[in-house]
């Protein structure tokens, strides 16, 4: 099941670049050059700015209405976005999580919603609904997904993100709390049989793992949410 509608967030284009520049500027911090663009920012996660540069409340997309608050509750109340855009540089920092900035090449980019730090270019969000999470709760597993050209910023907890190659032969299975984003022409399934979560002490809670099957990437965080 996958809701048909998405949002489109176009750049202006302005100065020498069409679109606002991330970059690492260290392990922790974003940092990211408007030339009379724009991007969208986790609410509170700016730490610093130089330049002329205004600042906005932004919605996650979709308008108002059923749909739209039902894609609010599928990302999580805590997805509330911020604008940025004019003539400057913005830093960004999340609670000294590391980072990564993400090119997209008219990609799609599978991404847990609490991971996500940033975006910028033209790009397309949407949230899916990629199955239950198990029949005793009934509760969804939603994922957002961020398509076409440009950058987008990852937070990762515990270390940066670890890049896990997935292949026809080689499919991949990891903890659903660990999972940060995907790329590829990759297929997710849920695996319920998860016996080895009672040998690291994790027999707590829904138990249940993601697997990946196909051609792509899989970033995940050395720590669990």
């Amino acid at each position: 099941m996958e809701y048909g509608d998405h949002t489109v967030f176009p750049i202006e284009t302005a100065g020498k670049h069409s679109m606002a520049q991330l970059f690492e500027q260290s392990k922790k911090v974003i940092e990211a050059h408007l030339a009379g663009t724009s991007l969208r920012a986790i609410s509170g996660s700016m730490i610093a700015y130089e330049g002329n540069v205004q600042f906005k409340a932004a919605g996650f997309g979709g308008g108002d209405g059923v749909l739209a608050g039902l894609k609010r509750r599928a990302t999580g109340e805590k997805l509330s976005l911020m604008e940025c855009a004019g003539h400057g540089r913005v830093f960004f920092a999340v609670n000294g999580q590391h980072v990564t900035v993400v090119n997209l090449n008219n990609e799609t980019l599978q991404v847990e919603s609490q991971q996500l730090l940033a975006f910028a270019g033209n790009l397309r969000t949407d949230v899916r609904f990629a199955g239950l999470r198990g029949a005793s709760t009934g509760q969804g597993l939603f994922t957002t997904t961020v398509s076409g050209q440009g950058q987008v910023a990852l937070l990762s907890a515990g270390g940066p993100l670890i890049h896990l190659e997935v292949s026809p032969q080689y499919p991949l299975i990891v903890d659903p709390d660990a999972f940060v984003a995907a790329r590829g022409n990759l297929n997710q399934s849920f695996v319920t049989d998860v016996s080895w979560r009672s040998f690291v002490g994790q027999d707590a809670g829904e138990a249940f793992s993601l697997r990946w099957d196909g051609h792509g990437v899989v970033l995940i965080q050395p720590a669990e949410r």
